[in-house]
């Protein structure tokens, strides 16, 4: 039996990056996926993730969805529980990064990007486990005993300084400590929530950085590892994560870094 059989999942921001490599590994391993995504097709080429996922086997359904507004996060939730009868797995993966700006200083940063990497990267976690989490409660509890897992996508930001990127490192330590905050509050009722801190990850953000030749000497430099890591790193944690293998966790914000943070 694959570790997440007969469990529904919700993986926002599904539809390239991180959350489409999450999303189809769920599906591998027997999850039913509600996909999550401001857009279907975020690239010309690319398959719909919901639709890439039936194409293996799986069960997937797509709702476009702005992960800041709460009315359509509070669907979302619906939608999964309409469509499979339940939620067992909310993944809080969707995010910005600089928004189209450049890094820069505190003190040069622009007030509407700080407003915006705080409502897209923080409040959407906030909606995402609210809902989510009275979804859990009021449902049968899992076969296992379990009411839920999340799993909310962090950043190493949230750990290590990061030069020029305020927002984003404000936005990422919002999302790790109220991981803390919510395991404590919602461990006597056996829900699981846990958040992961990628490194640096071959996403469609990093393809410039990772081919420009300084750039890419750096992230060897910095990685103990070597140079940087792939979606499917972060796809697999969050499988253990969302999984009986981690029936003893919870409250944990684990650097999935490639060694970034030892130095």
């Amino acid at each position: 039996m694959t570790r997440l059989e007969n469990k529904v999942a919700i993986v926002t921001g599904s539809s390239s990056g991180i959350g489409r490599a999450i999303a189809l590994r769920y599906a591998r391993e027997g999850a039913k996926v509600v996909c999550a995504d401001l857009t279907l097709h975020p690239y010309s080429d690319a398959t719909p993730t919901h639709e890439a996922i039936r194409q293996i086997g799986g069960q997937a359904i797509f709702q476009q969805t702005d992960v800041s507004n709460t009315a359509q996060m509070q669907s979302l939730v619906q939608t999964a529980v309409s469509a499979y009868g339940r939620l067992d797995i909310l993944v809080n993966n969707a995010a910005m990064f600089m928004g189209g700006h450049e890094p820069s200083a505190l003190h040069e940063a622009d007030e509407e990007l700080w407003d915006a990497t705080m409502r897209i990267n923080s409040k959407s976690v906030f909606l995402g486990c609210k809902y989510a989490l009275a979804q859990m409660l009021q449902q049968d509890p899992h076969p296992s005993g379990d009411r839920g897992w999340i799993v909310n996508i962090s950043s190493i930001a949230s750990l290590v300084a990061i030069e020029n990127i305020g927002p984003y490192s404000a936005s990422k330590g919002a999302v790790s400590s109220l991981t803390r905050q919510a395991a404590l509050d919602y461990g006597p009722h056996r829900i699981h929530i846990n958040a992961i801190c990628p490194g640096f990850v071959r996403t469609p953000l990093m393809l410039t950085a990772a081919t420009d030749p300084a750039s890419a000497e750096e992230y060897n430099r910095r990685h103990p590892f070597g140079g940087l890591g792939e979606a499917e790193y972060i796809a697999s944690m969050a499988v253990v994560l969302a999984s009986d293998d981690a029936r003893w966790t919870t409250g944990v914000v684990l650097p999935v870094d490639g060694g970034y943070t030892v130095r």
